[in-house]
């Protein structure tokens, strides 16, 4: 007898619909003489869904009489891992006992791992399998572990019903019965609780919080370089807490990253507040941009809509380094293996923080010791092309005892997050309809037409590409950033005090020695 029920796998961040068919032949009535057999490209995980599920049906009391079971997971030529199949697994096997009505099982699906006793545990990736289940059509109704009923009604959005169930004995007689009640979908999202710390706690670097309230307004990446001890670290990590909240499309995507990794609490099954991730700098390339034989997203695509932090900028690895071009381009990044390829979002804003040079200090006046070869090879671990791709260079200065003691409090994160969301508006009113968020994602013709400058401000430029050997790509950046300062500055035109201000983010002292 064949019993039928759907499930759902994850290829990177996407999820596809499985059908698990059960086979039942032979008629028994001992456990030690059942055989479960499992194809469909299961993983080790996968193929020890059997031994749990076995289990869990002493334990539930559920002995279906038979003695061979052959389940098999469509489509077979994609692969198949982890332990979210064993709920699935054990209601196909019952449908095809006869236990469940086979016909009322095939409208659903069922996500979960099995305990040895039947309780169920929660699984990752709930949430792109809900929305995946949800358009598919062919599944009316899914039954999920408790702790994921809440992300997985949030992503369903009424479209399918959703049923949580602690055990494989809540299970079964939520499908027998048809007695239940679905999760309602919540609206999980808040405004944003600006959890950052404030940026009130900095005293002075006033060149560096304007850097960085500019690359909160446009989306701008942007490297700080400076001393240790100079606040930069201080800096990047209030950085999130000046950018405007999510929106509901942002909040899907970014969750739906967080949910394939296991990074979803019940308590919070969605991601409202902007990620802020900061990798060690021994960090691998998989580790930074993602990868592995069934690819998974890295730090970059953990970081999606929020910020990226890298600290110690020179010291990770050249190849992670140069790996990040892709990303900071397109905002994607493609992890291609044997069996395919995944392409995983990474529109983030990088934050950079270096030293000077290998001692730290930079300058002969503050006791530097370092020879200019020295100086030389540590900024050359940074390629031109890379640093290309940097929007904005930032001297983060050391300041004097007097000097930090004499700076007045700066303006706190709720005020200049004020100023940010004011011109993001523009720039949101501006590209309606065109896909593009925010001006750090312009080019070609919305390049053109949203960045015309004047006769004195082309001159400016033309100076500026002569004199500091600016490149092509770093001329469009210039005027991304000078879009973006006339967004803060309420002005509708690109004037030339913007394209000057856009000029000097290009020109670090201490990279230009």
């Amino acid at each position: 007898m064949l019993g039928k029920c759907f499930s759902a796998a994850v290829i990177g961040i996407d999820a596809f619909t499985v059908e698990i068919e059960a086979n039942i032949t032979g008629t028994g009535s001992q456990m030690r003489e059942y055989s479960i057999s499992i194809v469909g490209l299961p993983d080790a995980a996968v193929r020890e869904s059997r031994d749990r599920v076995l289990s869990a049906f002493m334990t539930g009391g559920f002995v279906p009489p038979c003695n061979n079971i052959v389940v098999n997971l469509a489509p077979a030529d994609l692969p198949k891992e982890g332990a979210a199949f064993d709920l699935g697994i054990a209601l196909g096997i019952l449908g095809g006992a006869g236990v469940l009505d086979a016909e009322r099982l095939r409208i659903f699906a069922a996500v979960g791992e099995l305990a040895l006793d039947g309780t169920l545990r929660p699984v990752r990736g709930v949430l792109p399998i809900a929305d995946e289940l949800a358009k598919g059509g062919r599944v009316k109704a899914l039954v999920v572990p408790r702790d994921n009923a809440r992300e997985a009604a949030f992503a369903s959005g009424g479209r399918i019903a959703v049923y949580a169930a602690g055990t494989l004995a809540e299970a079964v007689e939520l499908i027998r019965s048809g007695k239940g009640t679905p999760t309602a979908p919540e609206d999980l999202r808040s405004a944003g609780t600006f959890s950052a710390p404030d940026f009130a706690d900095v005293k002075g670097q006033s060149a560096a919080r304007r850097a960085l309230e500019i690359a909160a307004a446009g989306g701008h990446n942007t490297l700080l370089i400076g001393p240790p001890g100079t606040g930069k670290s201080m800096l990047a990590a209030r950085l999130p807490g000046i950018l405007p909240p999510m929106t509901l499309e942002e909040t899907l995507e970014t969750s739906r990253i967080h949910s394939v990794l296991g990074m979803l609490s019940s308590g919070s099954p969605v991601l409202n507040d902007r990620p802020f991730r900061s990798p060690h700098h021994t960090i691998s390339d998989a580790g930074l941009i993602g990868g592995g034989h069934n690819p998974k997203p890295g730090e970059i695509s953990l970081a999606h809509n929020g910020v990226l932090f890298l600290d110690e900028f020179p010291e990770f690895k050249r190849s992670a380094l140069e790996a990040l071009r892709q990303p900071l381009e397109n905002g994607i990044v493609t992890v291609s293996r044997a069996s395919g390829s995944c392409v995983f979002p990474a529109k983030f804003v990088l934050c950079a923080a270096m030293n000077p040079c290998p001692c730290g200090r930079g300058d002969a006046e503050l006791g530097c010791t370092c020879r200019p070869d020295e100086k030389q090879r540590y900024l050359k671990k940074i390629s031109g092309p890379l640093l290309d791709r940097i929007d904005m260079q930032t001297d983060v200065l050391q300041l004097t005892q007097d000097e930090l003691l004499a700076a007045p409090n700066g303006e706190s994160s709720a005020v200049i997050r004020d100023r940010v969301a004011a011109a993001r508006r523009i720039q949101q009113e501006r590209f309606r309809g065109t896909g593009i968020r925010c001006n750090s994602g312009l080019s070609g013709r919305e390049l053109q037409k949203w960045c015309r400058i004047s006769g004195a401000g082309e001159l400016l430029l033309r100076e500026a590409i002569r004199r500091f050997r600016m490149s092509p790509r770093a001329y469009d950046r210039v005027l991304k950033v000078a879009r973006t300062i006339a967004d803060l500055a309420g002005a509708a035109e690109l004037k030339e005090e913007h394209l000057f201000e856009a000029v000097g983010y290009r020109r670090s002292k201490f990279l230009n020695q």
